[in-house]
């Protein structure tokens, strides 16, 4: 609230002095009078529009008035609000300022409105997502687990093996799941403090990829990171968990792909990170939404490979923007997706 304060204070002050400034360059050096009284209006009505409440704009439109009568109106540098045009001049500002502030604050208000509408859709449709992608790996855990306490004298070894497996990777999943829940919740709450520090971009990548290889042995990454070292300020165990998220969608999405790929490079002071695949791409009406957290139910199969993609996506788009930066996701022409986000790579002592 203090730094607000000053903020508003600090902006009332710099366009009152610049105002008052340009008004004795106008009275005394061009002879020009006229704009005066319109030129300090103006001002109240920036100040009004650029601050948060009303006492900012009021206080402007009083300094105005008294500037004007002491400055620019004869007797000059002396103070006379004998004069009708005096008052007017001061009801005007004072006027404009009330008017202009009270707009101000119900278009803020309706931003925060819109902004707190627009989280609870997100929570509806994160809850519509989670309520459908645990149903199947509960079940799977249950029915496997009872199978087990019930007949387990009567199955073989390799058919304890095969669910004991299932109810492991399901156990894993769910544990995901919970992760990015927690994850994404925090930091729309604004209860997360980002650890932002100076990370080597390829040790971000080795624990990525290592991380990576443990659940999918199989899948190759091609990676392609600048030779030199860099260094990205970032909260690394978020990040990972972008990169990952990422990655785990087109293993489990991407059908048909061949090829997925890892890229990172620097543009001015951007370091852009491109995770891209060869697949089956993503349909045009889910591209808009996906980072939201909102699919189609309809669309999602019973297959244990198919699920987790609104959620993981939301967690990424919430995380990068927590960090400030920004992403995207777009088809390739030649086939398949590739998803793209940007973190600063500046200093964040000052963080």
């Amino acid at each position: 609230m203090k730094r607000k304060a000053w903020k508003n204070w600090i902006i009332t002050i710099v366009i009152l002095g610049l105002t008052f400034g340009i008004s004795l360059v106008l009275e005394y050096r061009f002879d020009i009078k006229e704009l005066i009284a319109t030129l300090f209006v103006f001002a109240v009505f920036l100040i009004s529009l650029l601050t948060e409440g009303y006492i900012y704009g009021v206080c402007g439109a009083i300094f105005s008035t008294v500037a004007v009568n002491y400055a620019f109106t004869f007797p000059f540098f002396k103070l006379n609000f004998t004069i009708p045009v005096n008052f007017m001049s001061a009801a005007i500002m004072i006027t404009v300022a009330i008017l202009t502030s009270m707009l101000t604050t119900k278009i803020k208000v309706h931003e925060v409105w819109k902004i707190e509408g627009e989280k609870e859709r997100m929570r509806a449709n994160l809850l519509r997502a989670v309520s459908h992608d645990l149903r199947t790996p509960l079940t799977t855990i249950y029915g496997f687990s009872e199978t087990l306490y019930e007949k387990g004298d009567s199955l073989s070894e390799e058919q304890k093996r095969k669910m004991l497996k299932g109810i492991k990777e399901d156990a894993q999943w769910l544990i995901r799941m919970v992760e990015n829940l927690l994850s994404i919740t925090k930091i729309d709450a604004d209860q997360v403090r980002l650890n932002k520090m100076p990370i080597v971009l390829d040790e971000l990548i080795d624990s990525v990829v290592v991380k990576f290889k443990k659940r999918y042995p199989e899948q190759k990454i091609d990676i392609d990171i600048p030779g030199e070292m860099i260094m990205i300020p970032m909260d690394a165990i978020l990040i990972e968990q972008v990169i990952g998220n990422i990655l785990e969608n087109a293993v489990q999405h991407a059908t048909g792909m061949t090829r997925l790929s890892l890229k990172v490079f620097l543009l001015s002071d951007q370091a852009i990170f491109e995770i891209e695949d060869d697949g089956c791409g993503i349909a045009s009406e889910r591209i808009e939404h996906i980072f939201d957290g909102s699919y189609s139910m309809e669309a999602e199969t019973a297959d244990a490979n198919k699920r987790n993609a609104g959620i993981g996506l939301s967690v990424c788009a919430s995380i990068v923007k927590a960090h400030g930066g920004d992403i995207r996701v777009e088809n390739k022409k030649s086939g398949g997706a590739v998803f793209r986000f940007s973190l600063t790579t500046e200093n964040c002592e000052n963080e």
